[in-house]
This record gives C-alpha cells, sequence and structure tokens, in this order.
C-alpha cells in the first residue's frame, strides 16, 4: 500500500477512507513550480556577518541543506519526467512591474520577511538556472501567494484543457499552500510533492502539509508522483 495514503493525516482525517489511486492523463496534467528564484538561494559570506545577522544566517542553513540536497534534485527529476513525457510544465513567481513596487500586493508591502521587492527584471527575481523554464514553456509573474489569484493561470490552464496538477516549490506554508487551495476551490485536482517543497522550517513544512492534506491535495513523495504519471 503506498504510504502517501495515510500519512501526513490531521485530526479531521483520523480513520478517514484511504483516498483512490490518482488517475493522471496526459493532455490533462501540468506540473507546477512555484517562486523557486534566486533570491531565496542566495547567501552573503558568514565571514562578513555581524553577530545577530550570523544568528540569522545559521536559523536558515537547514533551509538551504534541504534545498540544494532534496527540492532542487527533486523538482528537476518531476521537471525531466513531465518533459520526456510531454506534459505541460508551468512555472510562477513573484515579481512588480515597477521598480519602486508600487503594484505589489498589501502582504508584500507590510514590514516584516515577507516585505519583497521584486521587480520582475532584476536576478534576484529570475528561476533559478538548475530549473529554468525551456522553450515555451509558459512563466506568469505574480504579487501575491497564490498563483491564481494575481494572475491568468486560470485562464492558461482553462486554454491547455488542464484539470490536473502537481505542485512543487516554496514555500510550502505561504506561496504553495495558497496556490493549492486556490486551485482546490476552482476544482482542479492538485497533488503535492512534498519532498520538492520547502517552508522556513521542516515543523513548518510538515505542518502545512497536515493541514492541506486530503481536502485541497494530496501530499505524495516524488517517487510516488512519478510512479502514478501515464
Amino acid at each position: 500500500m503506498p504510504s502517501w495514503k495515510t500519512a501526513y493525516r490531521s485530526l479531521y482525517y483520523q480513520g478517514a477512507p484511504e483516498p483512490a489511486d490518482p488517475v493522471l492523463e496526459k493532455g490533462k496534467l501540468a506540473l507546477l513550480v512555484i517562486d523557486m528564484q534566486n533570491v531565496y538561494l542566495k547567501r552573503p559570506d558568514p565571514a562578513t556577518l555581524e553577530p545577530a545577522e550570523r544568528t540569522a544566517f545559521d536559523a536558515w542553513t537547514p533551509f538551504h541543506t534541504r534545498m540544494h540536497e532534496t527540492v532542487l534534485p527533486a523538482i528537476r527529476r518531476l521537471q525531466d519526467r513531465f518533459r520526456a513525457d510531454g506534459h505541460e510544465v508551468l512555472f510562477a513567481r513573484i515579481a512588480c512591474r515597477t521598480a519602486d513596487g508600487r503594484d505589489r500586493s498589501l502582504s508584500q508591502k507590510l514590514p516584516g520577511w515577507n516585505n519583497l521587492l521584486l521587480p520582475k527584471n532584476e536576478w534576484d527575481s529570475q528561476i533559478v538556472p538548475q530549473l529554468a523554464p525551456q522553450d515555451d514553456e509558459i512563466v506568469v509573474t505574480k504579487t501575491t501567494d497564490s498563483a491564481l489569484t494575481g494572475t491568468n493561470m486560470r485562464l492558461i490552464l482553462h486554454n491547455l484543457g488542464i484539470s490536473q496538477l502537481v505542485c512543487c516549490g516554496i514555500f510550502t506554508d505561504q506561496c504553495v499552500s495558497s496556490t493549492v487551495r486556490s486551485l482546490a476551490d476552482e476544482s482542479f485536482s492538485v497533488i503535492v510533492a512534498e519532498d520538492a517543497c520547502a517552508a522556513g522550517s521542516m515543523a513548518l513544512h510538515l505542518h502545512e502539509l497536515e493541514i492541506i492534506n486530503m481536502i485541497y491535495c494530496h501530499v505524495m513523495s516524488t517517487d510516488e508522483v512519478l510512479g502514478y504519471l501515464p
């Protein structure tokens, strides 16, 4: 029995029947890579940091380790298989259209970690080279967490005939979760590849998977997703 059928269950779904195996169909299926951008993988030289900055640097080291050792390779495996089999590969990224960010949503203007100024043409805003879009793969630009709310992604998916999505990227508890919830509300069938996602900490990552699993999506490993691909 695949482990995803009983894993990541919240109190709401303890004892619930096991979900059926998904039937993924070519022509209806797409991979959506969320916010895998340069800004989130760059790091300063720790030798240049003040003590308080070094504390923050060290706090984020587990995230960067997971990104390089687990998430990037998993997303690349998904991309390679989707491309080889002729499935759509789509991207969403955070970027504003104005230099001063006046077109950003409120959540990206408030003080704190989410206060992002990522003009669309700057290096920070681009998809990381390891996962770069190929040929005519579609990239949507958003100033929101959800890739549906702030873009024409809904229309794109409709025009492509897509009703099934595998989602991956960062951050599990923010843009991935918001996108998954929006897709579910629009009656798309969603799978989240858990080892192809990350949050700021593993605790946040695992907690969010438990929240969204079974109701908004099915959470699987990359190996399990690949096993269901047509």
